[in-house]
């Protein structure tokens, strides 16, 4: 192994954010082992790496202990958006729980630093706006995204239990809604649904008024957030928001959707879903301060790029991309 190359494990590496991942590390010059039990992750994510010597794919889950030998671990695994954690949720805190203390358990017995994805779901409805990293958030721990909110915290207490009784090098990223290249058509995302009605030529489907706000931070920025923490300082543990402080109505979002791709859609309201959230915006002074990280792809670009991505999808996969009715009543988040 050449010097400063390292042998980095990645869960959930054929997911959405994984396969950037896995491309940023194996362009750095790093072995990568990518760890997916598809799931929600897809094959033609990491179609490119496959002939790559420097990339190995395992298929695992990790709610079971993984015994491998690796420099480095990104612990991204767990469903991410609400179609897909709230289709199996005892399955989804299983794995940010038990995928979290094996990885945990893993990282402690190889002496490795680990960085936890975690997220914006942490804050819940938020009180304070923007969120800062020392609000403790109000989340409803039995509604029907709990699943994901409460694993995710449970997941960051363990990350900072062992950090304080095992000495471990932790890394704790809280990632704001993210968007581009290699989302899945039906994973009931905003960005990903509106693009989709939007060039079938569908009504787009938002939730009450539309009122609610989130911020948009473009992949390779969000990867780039993760790769400056993984390598910050040892002080340097987090929890650490990444996102784009930019905010934006739903319904705004919805209306640049279809000016970008000259749509002839309508926008069409469904009724709120249980605990969605009114407003989310990073406050990203730590990443500054810390990491000198700032966004700097508007959102406007960023569509423009994830336009081209889906219609790429659609000339290879046709309407078969978006078969899925879960795409219809999709939560907003």
């Amino acid at each position: 192994m050449l010097l400063g190359q390292k042998r980095i494990l990645v869960t959930g590496g054929a997911g959405f954010l994984g396969t950037h991942l896995c491309r940023r590390l194996l362009g750095q010059g790093h072995e990568v082992l990518c760890v997916d039990n598809f799931s929600t992750g897809t094959r033609r994510n990491i179609e490119e790496f496959l002939d790559d010597p420097m990339f190995e794919l395992l298929r695992h889950n990790v709610t079971f202990p993984l015994f491998v030998e690796v420099d480095e671990i990104y612990n991204l695994a767990c469903p991410a958006s609400p179609v897909h954690y709230q289709f199996d949720p005892v399955q989804t805190t299983k794995t940010s729980v038990s995928g979290a203390i094996n990885m945990l358990g893993l990282a402690k017995r190889l002496k490795v630093r680990i960085l936890q994805a975690s997220t914006s779901e942490i804050y819940g409805d938020p009180i304070v706006h923007p969120q800062p990293e020392d609000y403790w958030g109000n989340v409803n721990p039995i509604g029907s995204r709990s699943c994901y909110d409460e694993g995710k915290r449970c997941a960051e207490t363990l990350f900072f239990d062992y950090h304080r009784q095992h000495k471990m090098s932790i890394k704790v990223a809280r990632i704001f809604n993210t968007y581009g290249p290699n989302m899945r058509p039906d994973d009931g995302r905003v960005v990903s649904n509106f693009i989709c009605q939007a060039l079938l030529g569908e009504d787009i489907t938002i939730f009450g008024r539309g009122e609610q706000t989130r911020s948009f931070c473009y992949v390779t920025e969000l990867i780039d957030g993760l790769d400056r923490l993984m390598n910050s300082p040892e002080n340097i543990t987090g929890p650490i928001n990444i996102g784009n402080p930019n905010e934006f109505t739903i319904r705004g979002l919805a209306e640049k959707v279809i000016e970008i791709t000259g749509s002839k859609s309508k926008i069409v309201e469904r009724p709120l879903p249980e605990d969605d959230p009114k407003q989310r915006q990073p406050n990203i002074d730590l990443a500054e301060k810390l990491l000198g990280w700032h966004p700097t792809i508007n959102l406007t670009e960023g569509l423009k790029r994830t336009v081209a991505y889906f219609e790429a999808l659609l000339r290879e996969h046709g309407k078969t991309i978006t078969s899925d009715k879960r795409l219809q009543s999709a939560a907003s988040a």
